[in-house]
């Protein structure tokens, strides 16, 4: 995948907002990665702040709702890892001041 395509899914991805944190996944540190496969399959691996969430089903279709407005995506796929777990050191610095926490 080419890097144009990366930051462009990753843009789209800033538009999912975690409705419990008002934050997007990608500043949460949620996403761990995208690829897109031959057959146009947007691959998004990412966590969940905490297992069980849930808003998981609703995280996910706004995943792959955003992500339809990319030409090359012609499907998404979500698989949702533990491993690495996920920590608030994986935030972004925007994400700690919008939530009182510290750096």
């Amino acid at each position: 995948m080419n890097q144009a395509l990366e930051e462009n899914m990753m843009g789209a991805l800033e538009n999912v907002i975690d409705p419990e944190l008002g934050i997007d996944i990608v500043n949460l540190g949620l996403v761990y990665g995208v690829d897109i496969d031959e057959d146009g399959t947007g691959i998004v691996t990412m966590t969940l702040t905490a297992m069980g969430c849930p808003l998981a089903g609703h995280i996910e279709q706004d995943v792959k709702r955003v992500l339809m407005d990319i030409p090359e995506v012609k499907e998404t796929k979500v698989n949702i890892v533990w491993s690495p777990p996920w920590s608030k050191d994986r935030m972004s610095r925007y994400a700690k001041i919008a939530l009182g926490i510290p750096d």
